[in-house]
């Protein structure tokens, strides 16, 4: 990624291979009157990264993004961009293709007329000339034959495809997507964001991708940054996030997931000459005791009795007679999903999600094993 930008660089920071990374946000704040949509945000994005910002309506995902276009100006705070200070940068300096949630088509202008005004202000990469490059990037989003059609005769997906090749013409660092799929249907989503993600890896862009969908933020990014309130609550890789949530919002926003909270009552310490072995609390939690795991040998969490420990269990954990620690409940609903069933159970007045190949109803006991439990909160008070 090309240096671009003006003098007053604090400096940057480098990422592990020494390089400064290709996108980095440095206390970044956007506030309209006294309100911040923005609060003091720190991201890293690395080069050939496909970065994803998810989060709940109102979060700051898509402000974030403008920052880093350039649409917006920082209230406090740098964006760089490989280490060069860009928060004065005008939008068409900064080397940045955008596709907007709409797509913003020209509808006077064929489909080829459309991707090569992407290149009225920029020149062909390798000088190329405008049909070439047109040609090559409707080859890319696989639309080879549509050059001379009118936008409003594409599909949704075809559309988003157009606006993503213009985005691409000029050969841009850094490609940002804030909600491109969000108009398509669940199916086409699918398949789109498969096409997306080849595309992104076949040319090796810079990427950041905006999404209020959980599932499709943990299916095609390289790391996630789950947005609440302005400001990143936890910043991994997919599986990390899903896994290991840094917090209660996170567990809950992220799929789903059934959070317990209680009272430690016991702990069993390992050993330090024990590595493969692992600490466990007994956690009261209503009428049940449960049992978590805290980790092993130089790496278990400091936990004592009285704590209060918040942890959580994904629903395909949580079985049907089976697992360690047990918890009797009724059926409250299933619905059906193909695949598997999602099974809501009332224990004690609250909602438990476990999911089932068959169907349950009635009486059940779930359960779950120490080490399926994950530990997101431990309150000393």
């Amino acid at each position: 990624m090309k240096a671009v930008g003006s003098e007053g660089d604090r400096g940057p920071a480098r990422g592990p291979d020494g390089d400064p990374p290709a996108v980095e946000l440095d206390g970044v704040t956007k506030r309209y009157g006294e309100t911040a949509a923005v609060d003091s945000v720190s991201l890293r994005i690395r080069e050939g990264e496909f970065f994803t910002l998810v989060g709940p309506s109102g979060c700051g995902k898509t402000t974030t993004l403008r920052l880093i276009a350039g649409f917006e100006t920082p209230t406090a705070g740098a964006v760089r961009f490989v280490g060069e200070d860009v928060s004065g940068v005008p939008p068409e300096r900064r080397d940045v293709g955008v596709v907007f949630q709409n797509y913003a088509l020209f509808p006077h202008m064929t489909v080829g007329e459309n991707i090569g005004y992407g290149l009225k202000f920029a020149d062909s990469p390798d000088r190329q000339s405008r049909d070439e490059r047109v040609a090559e990037l409707l080859e890319l989003v696989d639309l080879p034959d549509a050059a001379d059609r009118d936008p409003e005769s594409l599909s949704g997906g075809q559309q988003q495809r157009v606006a993503m090749a213009r985005a691409l013409a000029p050969s841009p660092d850094l490609l940002l997507l804030d909600e491109p799929m969000s108009a398509l249907d669940a199916q086409l989503r699918e398949r789109l964001r498969v096409q997306v993600r080849a595309i992104q890896s076949e040319l090796g862009i810079t990427t950041v991708y905006i999404t209020h969908d959980q599932e499709e933020a943990l299916a095609i990014s390289d790391r996630m940054a789950v947005m609440r309130a302005g400001a990143p609550e936890q910043t991994a890789a997919p599986r990390d996030v899903y896994r290991r949530p840094a917090s209660q919002f996170v567990a809950k926003f992220i799929g789903d997931n059934n959070v317990f909270v209680g009272r430690v009552t016991k702990v069993t310490e390992v050993s330090a000459d024990a590595a493969d072995d692992t600490s466990v609390a007994a956690v009261d939690v209503g009428s049940e005791t449960l049992r978590v795991a805290l980790g092993g040998a130089g790496d278990a969490l400091d936990v004592a009795v009285g704590d209060r420990l918040t942890f959580c269990v994904r629903p395909e954990y949580l079985r049907i007679d089976g697992g360690e620690s047990r918890i009797r409940a009724t059926v409250a609903n299933a619905e059906f999903l193909g695949e598997t069933t999602r099974v809501t159970l009332d224990w004690d007045g609250r909602d438990l999600v476990v999911r089932t190949r068959d169907p349950l109803s009635g009486g059940v006991v779930a359960g779950f094993d120490p080490e399926d439990a994950h530990v997101v909160r431990v309150d000393t008070s």
